[in-house]
């Protein structure tokens, strides 16, 4: 067995064919496909750029999930933002990722760049800056999971502390356990495991992930890291529980995540946000699965300061994001899929975000 102590070596070629020897005896005594699915983004790419998914055995399938904010934004989320700025409403100040994701209309913010309403930035304290230098609303897009919500709430109190006027926050958090309950509520759903998010769980800890997953109808869930052999430890760990009939969230990630999370940061997030149902593009509406804007700020939230429309999904004709997402189609079976959909001209949100499966599959050789 693979020590921990041995994990330094993050891309050893022999300590990742030790894995794979193990990973082959688990799944050749398990004589049955078996489906993991990776939830964050990041895996997935990882998992494709580092040819992780040819060393498996044919009969353990990773598939991707809702892992990638950019990715479940409803389309009506940009609808809203760029009616912001074709109304020049407010600067709508983004991540660079959300900045050609198309709305319903077929355009994205991209198209107003360079005209001074649109603005791309790297940290959430460039906004601050933002803010200082022009006497123009300022609306934040506030996407991601429980990883970069802290940086950016903190943001915000700051901004409130130092009284910024006119700087507001326009949210899509989403939180991850949720998704996971809607997808083992699904019927159709063939998952046997979850390969869970490093980052988000160093946030989060364990607990959130045991309330869902250890229970009768539950399945194995493992924290993994993102370099080579922290995925294939992960992944032998899951098909050790599979074998064993156990039903368990392991952290195979110790050296960044520990049991109990990371408090401080969960403390920031919830002074200015509250659980709320949100929408995902392709899971739905799910009950507090989203972070809202508590009462007592709502002066810097953008839906109530500019009177936003009610959100609502939509996808373009032929466009299979929405089953990419629950882990029901592979991008490259998407009619779209590297002709009319690519990274330049994307129909979809899946192949825009760095961490959208479209887009790992189609940079790291996966067209046919």
């Amino acid at each position: 067995m693979i020590k921990l102590e041995e994990l330094i070596h993050l891309n050893d070629r022999n300590i990742i064919l030790k894995l794979k020897e193990k990973i082959d005896e688990l799944a050749d005594e398990l004589q049955k496909e078996i489906k993991i699915m990776e939830v964050c983004g990041t895996h997935t790419v990882s998992i494709r750029r580092n040819g992780i998914h040819s060393l498996l055995p044919t009969n353990v399938k990773m598939i991707s999930g809702p892992g990638c904010p950019v990715c479940v934004t409803p389309a009506s989320y940009i609808d809203n933002a760029i009616q912001l700025v074709e109304e020049k409403r407010a600067i709508v100040v983004t991540f660079g990722d959300m900045l050609k994701v198309p709305g319903t209309k077929g355009y994205s913010l991209s198209r107003f760049m360079g005209s001074g309403w649109v603005r791309v930035i790297y940290s959430p304290a460039e906004m601050l800056e933002i803010r200082k230098d022009t006497s123009k609303p300022v609306v934040f897009l506030g996407i991601g999971f429980e990883t970069t919500v802290p940086t950016i709430a903190s943001t915000f109190l700051r901004g409130v502390e130092n009284q910024l006027e006119d700087m507001y926050l326009y949210t899509s958090f989403k939180t991850v356990p949720p998704a996971l309950e809607a997808l083992l509520a699904d019927t159709e759903s063939e998952i046997d495991a979850f390969l869970l998010p490093g980052h988000v769980s160093v946030i989060l800890g364990m607990e959130p992930y045991r309330k869902v997953l250890e229970r009768k109808n539950g399945i194995p869930g493992v924290i993994g890291g993102f370099e080579p052999v922290d995925i294939m430890l992960a992944i032998y760990k899951i098909l050790k529980q599979l074998a064993e009939g156990r039903r368990e969230v392991e952290n195979a990630y110790p050296r960044a995540v520990r049991g109990t999370g990371n408090p401080k940061a969960r403390a920031v997030i919830e002074k200015l946000l509250e659980p709320g149902d949100e929408l995902w593009r392709g899971l739905g509406k799910l009950p507090a699965s989203g972070l809202r804007i508590r009462r007592e700020y709502e002066n810097i939230d953008a839906v109530v300061k500019f009177g936003l429309s009610e959100e609502y999904n939509y996808e373009p004709a032929g466009c299979l994001c929405a089953e990419v997402i629950q882990g029901k189609v592979a991008p490259n079976q998407c009619p779209h899929f590297a002709k009319d959909c690519i990274p330049e001209e994307p129909i979809g949100p899946c192949m825009v975000s760095s961490e959208g499966a479209c887009a790992a599959y189609y940079r790291y050789g996966d067209i046919g």
